[in-house]
């Protein structure tokens, strides 16, 4: 476990300083990044036909890392209420974007997510987008998966989306591999679909033409990322009352 989370954060902090001026690469007129978010949403829409049992207007939601209010915006045009979401950030910078994007009534918390203000049992999904491979301290990420169990109601879910393999190019990041999910989440019923083709690959295949994204996809073996549904087991004896598994 850390010793000091807070050097973590500082650490955190500077990472992110250093892929300032990315912007363009993560623009969804990239063809290969709007190819990667119509994926990842597809595959987040099959989850939630799956197992949301009522309306997703109803359901209430917490992102951790929740960056520009990206993945928020993207909850909220599938029929997410806005005043049921809150969104976490550690960057000032960052959240004060989000507040500029997101309706005033999305909760925002900036600041360590461990000690944010979200009362225990009081969610329904918690989502984590590509935060645990930019925290290369296990037990920072070991403090922060426990904190989002415990915002879990019983029936509830985490929903995990981040790269399973390591970037040889990229010391700031570090793959997550689904055996590491189970452990930050070891009562967690896991369902994990294998998603999105690697990124320096899809921008060189995208370069010649769009169409090369989804060929080279069909091949499992070239997709580098993982959408998780960690599933928190229901009370001894009580009912899922709003979602299933």
């Amino acid at each position: 476990m850390s010793a000091d989370p807070h050097a973590e954060h500082q650490a955190l902090a500077e990472r992110y300083a250093r892929r300032a001026g990315l912007e363009d690469r993560y623009s969804f007129l990239q063809p290969d990044v709007w190819q990667t978010v119509q994926e990842r949403q597809r595959a987040l829409i099959h989850l939630l036909r799956r197992h949301a049992r009522r309306p997703l207007a109803e359901l209430r939601v917490a992102e951790v890392g929740c960056g520009a209010g990206g993945n928020l915006l993207e909850l909220i045009q599938l029929g997410f209420e806005s005043a049921h979401l809150q969104g976490l950030e550690l960057l000032p910078e960052r959240l004060a974007r989000a507040r500029e994007r997101l309706p005033a009534a999305v909760a925002l918390h900036g600041g360590d997510a461990t000690v944010a203000p979200i009362e225990a049992a009081s969610q329904d999904l918690v989502l984590a987008a590509t935060v645990f491979s930019s925290i290369l301290d296990d037990g920072v990420q070991s403090r922060l998966a426990a904190s989002m169990w415990t915002w879990l109601r019983p029936g509830g879910a985490v929903l995990w989306y981040d790269f399973t393999v390591n970037n040889p190019r990229n010391r700031d990041v570090r793959g997550v591999p689904v055996r590491r999910v189970q452990q930050l989440f070891p009562q967690a019923r896991l369902q994990a679909t294998r998603l999105t083709l690697a990124p320096p690959l899809a921008r060189v295949a995208c370069a010649w033409h769009p169409g090369w994204y989804g060929v080279l996809n069909t091949l499992p073996f070239l997709r580098t990322h993982v959408l998780v549904w960690a599933g928190k087991p229901t009370t001894a004896g009580g009912d899922v009352a709003a979602l299933k598994g």
